[in-house]
């Protein structure tokens, strides 16, 4: 094996002198100096690692349990930390920033390609150790300082053991000039547990944290890399990470004009890099190390992706559309096991688009909120204000119910109230339209209990997100007594549901049409006299007979809403409930009992709502009657919310009708009705819409043998037209990570959930079982 360096497709990077600009360090060992070579002409050397894969393609590795990660074991020197697992420096803390702004920023020609991004989808980087988080909020900081105003960037960096965050604020206390950025990410950083947690370092820069191994985060990553920060402890140190899988799973979630950069020059780090499909030439290293790496993707590879996802590969290209047409291929080969969830790429949408959000409850808030925060143009429509229908009670519990056992619908969850809790935190951090209370699900029953306690066997989560709590234990947490065992869920608590809405339908950006659809339609561009890329708009018929056009449209109906052609297919099952609420004056509501956080068994109530005026509203609830039409207030419904309030809590009705002086079924209440919708699994449908027609013709083999004569074609959806729907009771815990999903995949950028839950949560998941049983 030689040491010459593969052939570069464009002059090498990191030659010229670095920009002069402040910026991250590495987690490596500055003893270690691998040999070099000396400068020769570039050649291609043969490989001496056999790929893992086909160059560009995806290694395909189970997905990893649920559960929580092992913490950064660490020393100090002052602020510089060191992983005494791996006996490995993070950075140094004399050059840490400069080693940091030479490796991966300059090498990486990140001034320079920042200054020029001219797209309306966001530049990648993709990191394969976050470690103390310097390298981003370095390149962060470069890119406020160089990018266009209206250009976004978006990180994925994948750690394996992540730092507590007081540990993380420690290490970076060392750069107070990063103070802007480093504030942020402290104050949202998550429990070690695996998954994808997305945060935001600015309005234009958001950060997805892949916690887990490299290898099984990065094969699961919906999204493509435009340039590749390779850090992590010394391959000395950590040989495992350093692995031919690692390099190919960078090579199949690389854009075709992707680049990397690697403080190390090791033989076995180069033959698996060539062997991934990656051309590297030698640059000069920092400080006592001589040399390092950088390169690109091969041309065959390049070409091969650039194939794969209908781009133009060519240096001088931006990753555009080889044809001006808003579809162009996937970002990964067909996945053969479900085909359908696999749409073309929709190309990111362009600053002037024009996105329609059909239905002003939590899940079309949310995604108008999304859009809005990235510049996209959005029109909100309903037919009463926003947050009026089934988001619009008083209250409504931010929960989640696991199943015992683990599957894609408990990790999506989970995702899901992580992520909403981040993202009431950053919308209102003086919750006013929130609280975090805590949620206690009790185990009012045996056979609860039981449940509960397989579900702890089988899931070792950090006590950040839950934790078993014995009676006594939730008597002090709720604030009075309970005689049951339970859960408890420290990052959940509680929302005021229509005062929600209501602000998020007026983020900058949202125009709120208050109109009743009456049909929609799709418009090929001839039709509707658009002059954009040749996409397909559509065309939203209201009742008083006025037309709206949009380039995209997002239907997030629900309750009884009968949905439109062509979604009329879609199995959603609307779920009557009824909630009680007591209002109790401000003269009488001093002697009240109280309760501290959410408490939920059968039912769910929340601690009371005081209001201006020192009046106190107690809402408890709620009823499920599936295919319940009937929308008045029944006593019977209230008579079955307080027997379920009084079975999960008799000492507080107890104390609440001492108080009050009178029963709480007699009690001065009222009552609100209104429509969930659910799937058949219960599981929300979010993402692209089906071609139910298409499907049944496309997908008719597997009616005969499902898993024998899967047609290997990818499924085809209607273009421009998107779905966040079947919520269920739990809209405002899973409703804000389907809107991030949506928007994410509108304007091309990595998603925030793993490939296997996007495919999850697809809206055509139910027509495929259909399909199957031949209905």
């Amino acid at each position: 094996m030689n040491d010459h360096p593969s052939s570069p497709r464009q002059p090498a990077p990191g030659q010229s002198a670095p920009d002069q600009a402040a910026s991250p360090a590495r987690k490596t060992s500055p003893q270690e100096a691998p040999a070099t070579a000396a400068r020769k002409p570039a050649t291609t050397p043969p490989s001496a690692i056999e790929p893992v894969t086909a160059p560009g393609v995806v290694p395909n590795v189970p997905l990893a349990p649920l559960a929580a990660l092992e913490e950064a074991q660490l020393e100090w020197d002052d602020t510089a930390p060191q992983a005494t697992d791996y006996g490995d420096v993070y950075f140094s803390i004399h050059d840490g920033r400069a080693e940091t702004v030479h490796v991966f920023l300059d090498s990486n020609r990140l001034s320079e390609r920042f200054r020029d991004w001219r797209e309306a989808r966001p530049f990648v980087i993709g990191e394969t150790g976050f470690g103390t988080g310097l390298n981003i909020l370095c390149a962060a900081q470069r890119f406020l300082a160089t990018a266009p105003a209206e250009a976004r960037l978006h990180v994925v960096s994948v750690e394996k053991h992540p730092m507590r965050a007081a540990d993380l604020e420690r290490a970076l206390s060392a750069w107070p000039d990063l103070a802007s950025l480093a504030k942020p990410l402290v104050a949202q950083w998550p429990a070690a547990v695996l998954g994808v947690h997305r945060l935001w370092l600015d309005e234009r820069i958001t950060l997805d944290l892949h916690f887990g191994d490299a290898v099984e985060r990065l094969s699961r990553l919906e999204g493509g890399v435009d340039a590749w920060f390779l850090d992590g402890f010394s391959p000395s140190k950590n040989p495992q990470m350093w692995s031919p899988e690692l390099f190919a799973a960078m090579a199949g979630v690389s854009r075709p004009t992707a680049t990397f950069a690697t403080f190390t020059a090791a033989g076995f780090v180069r033959r698996g890099l060539r062997a991934a499909g990656f051309v590297w030439r030698k640059v000069p290293g920092h400080g006592m190390k001589r040399e390092m790496i950088c390169g690109e993707l091969d041309e065959p590879t390049a070409a091969a992706r650039a194939e794969l996802m209908g781009l133009d590969a060519s240096p001088a290209s931006t990753h555009a559309p080889m044809q001006e047409h808003a579809v162009r291929g996937a970002l990964h080969p067909l996945r053969r096991e479900q085909p359908w969830t696999q749409p073309p790429q929709p190309a990111p949408i362009a600053r002037e688009t024009h996105v329609a959000v059909l239905g002003a409850g939590i899940a079309g808030t949310s995604c108008a909120e999304a859009l809005a925060r990235r510049g996209v143009k959005v029109t909100l429509i309903d037919a009463e204000a926003p947050g009026a229908r089934a988001s619009g009670n008083r209250q409504g519990a931010l929960y989640v119910k696991l199943a015992a056992e683990t599957n894609p619908a408990s990790r999506f969850q989970l995702a899901a109230l992580q992520y909403s809790r981040r993202w009431l935190a950053s919308l209102d951090p003086e919750q006013s339209l929130w609280s975090a209370s805590g949620v206690l699900q009790l185990a009012t029953s045996e056979r609860e209990r039981k449940r509960q306690q397989r579900f702890l066997d089988n899931h070792p989560l950090p006590e950040a997100l839950l934790t078993p709590v014995s009676a006594s234990e939730a008597s002090r947490i709720a604030g009075s007594e309970i005689a049951f065992d339970g859960l408890f869920y420290p990052i959940a608590g509680w929302v005021r549901p229509s005062a929600l809405c209501q602000h998020l339908a007026a983020t900058p950006g949202i125009r709120f049409l208050q109109a009743r659809i009456e049909a929609i339609q799709s418009l090929e561009a001839e039709e509707s006299g658009a002059t954009g890329n040749g996409a397909p708009r559509w065309q939203l018929q209201t009742s008083d007979g006025s037309c709206l056009e949009v380039d995209q449209l997002i239907v997030a109906l629900g309750e009884q809403t009968h949905l439109p052609e062509p979604l009329a297919h879609l199995p959603l099952q609307p779920i009557r409930g009824q909630v009680s609420e007591i209002t109790v004056a401000p003269e009488h509501a001093a002697h009240l009992p109280a309760l501290d956080s959410v408490v939920c068994a059968g039912g769910y109530v929340s601690p009371y709502q005081r209001h201006a005026d020192g009046s106190v509203t107690l809402s408890f609830g709620a009823t499920f009657a599936p295919r319940d039409e009937d929308d008045a207030v029944r006593e019977a419904d209230h008579a079955a919310n307080v027997a379920e309030l009084r079975s999960a809590l008799p000492a507080f009705v107890a104390a609440w009708e001492q108080a009050r002086g009178v029963r709480l079924e007699d009690d001065d209440w009222q009552g609100r009705v209104a429509w969930r919708a659910a799937s058949p699994d219960k599981s929300p449908l979010a993402g692209p819409a089906p071609d139910a027609t298409q499907w049944r013709e496309d997908y008719a083999a597997m009616a005969f043998d499902a898993k024998k004569r899967v047609p290997q074609s990818s499924g085809t959806h209607l273009p421009g037209l998107w779905l966040s729907t079947a919520h269920g009771s739990r809209g405002f815990t899973t409703a804000p990570l389907c809107a991030e999903l949506i928007a994410s995949q509108l304007c091309g950028e990595p998603l925030p959930l793993e490939r296997e839950l996007a495919e999850h949560l697809h809206p055509g998941r139910r027509l495929i079982r259909d399909i199957v049983q031949r209905r």
